[in-house]
């Protein structure tokens, strides 16, 4: 448990910055924006409470709104996030069982399930920013199909960093 929270605390403390940083001026075309902080609300363990979950997805969506000057839209969406992803988990759960303590990475259950585990949560995500953010259903289509390019960049990021930095 130890390892698995130092990793935690080292991976919020290089994720936060770098997305405020780097990745709040990457943007695809104007359509396409990369959260790769939800790496670290991805990765939490399943044995941490749901209430202590959403106000760590509080406090990080929070730092991000300060600088994205956003008023609370990442830190909503941080907490629906985080409140879906326990009944995701149970739905979407490996044919071993979870082992305890284990972060929720792609070498620990491998690629399939993190693909199966992740995009849906990642898209909940994308859909709750930028439909918040565009404030009426006036841009219904162009407003899904950001939320969409945003979750697949997000994802493939999410993805690089953890093949580059989490490997076994």
């Amino acid at each position: 448990m130890t390892r698995n929270l130092a990793t935690i605390l080292i991976t919020f403390i290089i994720l936060l910055p770098l997305q405020i940083l780097v990745f709040r001026n990457f943007v695809v075309f104007d359509m396409g924006f990369c959260f790769v902080y939800l790496l670290f609300l991805l990765m939490l363990p399943l044995e941490l409470s749901v209430a202590l979950g959403m106000v760590i997805a509080l406090i990080s969506g929070l730092v991000v709104d300060l600088f994205y000057q956003t008023i609370g839209i990442h830190a909503a969406a941080g907490i629906l996030l985080m409140f879906v992803k326990p009944f995701w988990q149970r739905l979407n759960s490996p044919r071993s069982g979870y082992e305890v303590n284990d972060l929720m990475l792609v070498r620990t259950y491998g690629l399939g399930w993190y693909l199966g585990y992740s995009i849906p949560l990642i898209l909940i995500y994308s859909f709750t920013v930028l439909f918040v953010e565009a404030g009426s259903s006036g841009l219904f289509g162009i407003t899904l199909l950001k939320a969409t390019i945003t979750a697949f960049i997000t994802l493939i990021f999410i993805l690089i960093i953890q093949y580059l930095f989490y490997s076994k």
